[in-house]
């Protein structure tokens, strides 16, 4: 069951085109919900509200028996219900097919329709508090907001070339991206019955769910949402990034030279690193999905419990909530150029890096930040010495890759960022520092609330 739904949650995210940080908050608020609709069923397993941040205590069902995997099916389809209220059709077809073959298989082991419907209520109960919690973390009110980068010779611009533009936004509903509307939104005549089949544009006027704009800038405001574990956004600190410099000599100079000499002398392995931790918007699950994916794969070979297996799901995904609430506080205090800009200014006016450059700051490193927090997570649930095999990119046409630890693998996603030509090595770095700091806080918290 909750492999089910981290796989349906990554294809929610891919065929909705979201945001790393947009995902982020989907699928930490969805595990949530899944772990507490089976933690009502059994009154051993500690709450989560002694470990995020403004939760009030849910109901825990001390009235009666339930069952639980059907609290929990009816508590994630609820908070879906209301996270994806503006979803595609496909999208909201899909959660409710999976809501329903879920509860049906729970039925045939000989639930009575009493259990049944009272399983449902509860876990509508559950929803309903969690829905109401996440309406108060900062997330509607930053919806819409006009966002003005600074300006000047360090800082970021958003200047990749628009013929990448749509390969970024295409996914498995959306096979033609225009470059005049990169982010694909229905707009006045072209609302035709080959574009609502073929490219299935998303509304205009959506705001939770607003597909990823190459053209723009990503999430300026998220630093202003409430953190999951994470007392505050800059509870922990990546170290303080080169200053801008021209000079030959200079720190910053030597990083975007290091970068682009890689990337005249990529090797087959290197590009192939490149495109496997690539995880782009619009293309795929993002980051989140790939190493929620992961997860949900590693509880399934071991065998775990439902209830442990919801328990990695959630601690990954809180890790990686925070982790993107304070990578991108960081970007957008530091607001710093990515390589592409410099190294066309200063050194190679022809430059092009391997893979697209995303819409937003270089530093830290987001992918190194996610991925570290998520593997030390990991590493302390599981093992970090467990070996294991990744098949999340079959689905898009990657093989299946072997690593010998969760850090190992973490560590090749944040170089794949140099390899990929998009961040530089400072930036790889630091989000490295400060993605082993957010992992080690929830794992801390964790522990103290009994969830560990």
């Amino acid at each position: 069951m909750v492999s089910v739904w981290a796989h349906t949650l990554y294809g929610a995210a891919r065929a909705e085109r979201l945001s790393p940080p947009v995902t982020a908050r989907l699928m930490a608020y969805a595990s949530i919900a899944l772990y507490s609709g089976l933690g009502a069923g059994d009154p051993s397993l500690a709450p989560v509200s002694g470990l995020v941040n403004g939760l009030p205590a849910l109901p825990r069902g001390d009235a009666g028996p339930y069952d639980g995997g059907i609290v929990a099916v009816a508590a994630e389809r609820a908070v879906l219900d209301s996270l994806l209220k503006e979803g595609l059709p496909t999208t909201t077809a899909r959660i409710a097919h999976v809501a329903d073959s879920l509860e049906s298989a729970r039925t045939t082991r000989g639930i009575s329709n009493d259990l049944r419907a009272r399983s449902e209520q509860l876990g509508r109960e559950i929803a309903t508090k969690i829905v109401a919690w996440s309406h108060s973390d900062g997330f509607d009110t930053t919806r819409g907001r006009p966002y003005a980068p600074p300006t000047g010779l360090a800082y970021w611009v958003n200047d990749t070339p628009t013929p990448l533009y749509a390969s970024q936004n295409q996914s498995g509903t959306s096979e033609f991206v225009a470059i005049g509307n990169p982010a694909n939104v229905l707009q006045s005549g072209n609302a035709s019955a080959r574009s609502l089949i073929l490219n299935r544009p998303k509304r205009k006027d959506a705001k939770t769910l607003p597909p990823v704009n190459m053209t723009g800038v990503t999430e300026p405001y998220w630093v202003q949402l409430r953190p999951f574990v994470l007392k505050r956004w800059d509870e922990c600190a990546p170290p303080e990034p080169p200053a801008y410099s021209p000079d030959k000599t200079s720190a910053l100079y030597q990083n975007a030279d290091t970068v682009r000499t890689i990337r005249k002398t990529l090797t087959p392995e290197q590009r192939a690193i490149a495109f496997y931790w690539a995880d782009n918007a619009g293309e795929t699950g993002t980051p989140v999905g790939h190493w929620t994916s992961i997860a949900s794969q590693l509880a399934s070979e071991r065998h775990v419990s439902a209830e442990d297996a919801a328990r990695i799901l959630m601690l990954t995904s809180l890790s990686q909530a925070d982790a993107f609430i304070a990578a991108w506080g960081y970007k957008f205090k530091y607001v710093l150029i990515r390589p592409r800009t410099y190294i066309r200014r200063l050194q190679d006016s022809t430059w092009e890096p391997l893979i697209p450059t995303p819409p937003f700051p270089e530093y830290p490193s987001a992918h190194s930040t996610q991925s570290m927090a998520a593997a030390t997570v990991l590493g302390s649930l599981i093992g970090d010495s467990v070996a294991f095999d990744d098949s999340t990119g079959l689905s898009i046409g990657n093989p299946v890759r072997h690593f010998t630890s969760f850090r190992a693998a973490s560590e090749e996603a944040g170089i794949s960022r140099i390899y990929g030509g998009i961040h530089f090595p400072y930036g790889n770095i630091g989000g490295r520092v400060l993605g082993k700091c957010v992992g080690e806080k929830v794992n801390e918290r964790a522990r103290a609330a009994g969830l560990h």
